[in-house]
């Protein structure tokens, strides 16, 4: 692993463990010409995935991107990094296992849409307020109103 400080090839791995959630190992490095400290996170990936975009550009999959743009949608609410992370190893695990080496951006975008709403009524409504192309107000009040039926979870009272 090469270091980040001095960009040295080599390092040794001075601490290994699992992740709260499982989902990656967690490592403590230090670099053999410099001595500097650093963590690194190795997760399994099962397949490489594509993601078919609009007028059919493909772009790799990419889960810092992904992971972004949830918590972009949750900033400033009180969703912790613990559980957007979870959402984010949720979609990728779902992604890729579905068996298919390529997943349309709109497939995508309602995972996450699915996520969220199960997460945050309004960091559901923020992502989906730029995945639709919320263009008016009424758009929002529209959108907002099924959120309500749909019974999302916020952190204000349900009246």
């Amino acid at each position: 692993m090469r270091c980040p400080f001095c960009a040295h090839d080599d390092s040794q791995v001075k601490d290994s463990r699992p992740t709260e959630d499982n989902t990656s190992i967690r490592r403590r490095r230090q670099c053999s010409s410099c001595g500097a400290r650093f963590t690194t996170f190795e997760r399994v990936q099962l397949r490489e995935v594509t993601i078919v975009k609009s007028g059919d550009r493909r772009e790799a999959f990419d889960r810092l991107k992904l992971e972004q743009s949830v918590a972009l949608a949750c900033r400033k609410r009180e969703v912790s990094q613990e559980r957007i992370d979870q959402l984010v190893s949720g979609i990728q695990r779902q992604v890729e296992t579905a068996g298919e080496s390529e997943i349309s951006s709109a497939k995508l975008g309602e995972l996450v849409m699915d996520g969220l709403r199960q997460l945050d009524s309004v960091a559901y409504i923020r992502f989906a307020s730029v995945y639709r192309d919320f263009s008016e107000a009424r758009d929002f009040e529209e959108f907002a109103s099924t959120v309500q039926e749909v019974g999302g979870n916020s952190s204000g009272s349900d009246a």
